[in-house]
């Protein structure tokens, strides 16, 4: 919260300066200064302690006014204002000033409260009853149709994606936008009653799209199943962090991964490692994936994503279909595998599926 409401609270400074000519200090504890305006001198230090210790809410002399802000004790926010000038509607326009300022970090403070909240929802920090009741102070409600979207990018921490994320979404006032970890922007969307898995796709896909064109950056996004009430997030958090490591896992060729369309690659995903050894030495003995030079992997995934189809593999490729059958016939020769029939080419598929869950698996440990 403390950089949002410190940029928040920088332009109101300014934009003030702007209408009534008037230069504004916000100070925090220690006398560090907040924002500001201008740098002139301020009060000296013993000076500022006696105003602080003391029962008056405005201090003033010549040329500057002194007031207290409640609403930033205690914290890291500012709690003191300075007001530099003269006139007669100098004490005015200060009194304003600080009525602002309060109403702004009263409404940072809420916030901030309901995403620590959302975020203890996600890590299945409270119980039932706790969510419910601590839902109700906050005014969420606790029986909204809720997704979660999990959005990552190749840079941790990326401001620029979480910006953009921001304003794709500040019209949605009951949404979240959160993180609990540095892997990845949360984002709690609230349903509507007539919105279904399609709806979820296409929000999933429009992130893709505006990241790439707005934030400049390639992202994956995946998400989660629909959950009916609030106690059931963390478990769709849970189920959005699964979607995204087994979709970047098993379907490198695609940004967009949805926890009820993860196919084979659930299954191999809740596989031990030692049934997956077992099954790639079955396979291929003596040999491995990695002894297979990378334009024909390239052949082999193209091969499979048009369905066996020797003569649009050829024509996709720019290749005679004879050079092909050659190669899957090269293929046959070192694994025993004629991947040009449907078993084969299934078995191929799981042993190419498998071999990159254990290189990611492997990679993990390390």
């Amino acid at each position: 919260m403390g950089i949002q409401i410190q940029q928040l609270l920088e332009k109101c400074l300014k934009d003030w300066k702007k209408i009534c000519h008037l230069d504004f200090c916000l100070l925090g504890e220690n006398n560090s200064v907040f924002v500001t305006t201008a740098e002139k001198q301020l009060p000296s230090p013993a000076k500022i302690e006696e105003f602080r210790s003391g029962r008056a809410l405005c201090m003033a002399n010549s040329n500057l006014c002194l007031y207290k802000i409640s609403a930033g004790s205690g914290g890291n926010l500012p709690d003191l204002l300075v007001v530099w000038g003269t006139g007669e509607s100098m004490a005015t326009i200060g009194e304003l000033a600080v009525c602002q300022i309060e109403s702004l970090i009263a409404a940072s403070s809420e916030k901030q409260d309901k995403n620590t909240f959302m975020q203890n929802v996600l890590l299945g920090t409270f119980s039932p009853v706790e969510i419910f009741n601590r839902a109700k102070k906050l005014h969420i409600s606790t029986t909204a149709r809720r997704a979660i979207f999990l959005v990552e990018t190749r840079q941790s921490r990326d401001e620029n994606a979480l910006a953009t994320i921001r304003n794709i979404f500040s019209a949605r006032t009951r949404d979240f936008i959160t993180s609990v970890d540095d892997t990845g922007i949360i984002i709690i969307r609230e349903l509507q009653s007539t919105e279904d898995y399609e709806d979820l796709s296409e929000t999933a896909h429009m992130l893709v799209a505006m990241l790439n064109t707005e934030a400049m950056t390639s992202a994956w996004v995946s998400y989660s199943s629909i959950a009916e009430d609030l106690p059931h997030l963390s478990e769709s958090f849970k189920e959005a962090r699964i979607a995204l490591e087994v979709g970047k896992i098993f379907y490198a060729q695609k940004n967009v991964f949805s926890y009820n369309r993860l196919g084979i690659g659930r299954l191999i995903y809740q596989l031990p490692a030692s049934v997956c050894e077992m099954f790639i030495n079955e396979i291929f003995r003596d040999e491995t994936l990695d002894s297979i030079d990378e334009e024909t992997l390239s052949t082999i995934r193209i091969f499979f994503q048009n369905n066996l189809n020797l003569s649009e593999t050829s024509r996709q490729l720019y290749v005679h279909r004879n050079t092909l059958v050659y190669r899957f016939e090269k293929l046959e020769k070192k694994f025993g595998l004629d991947i040009r029939t449907f078993e084969d080419a299934l078995t191929f598929k799981l042993a190419m599926m498998v071999s990159d869950y254990l290189k990611h698996s492997k990679k993990e440990e390390n």
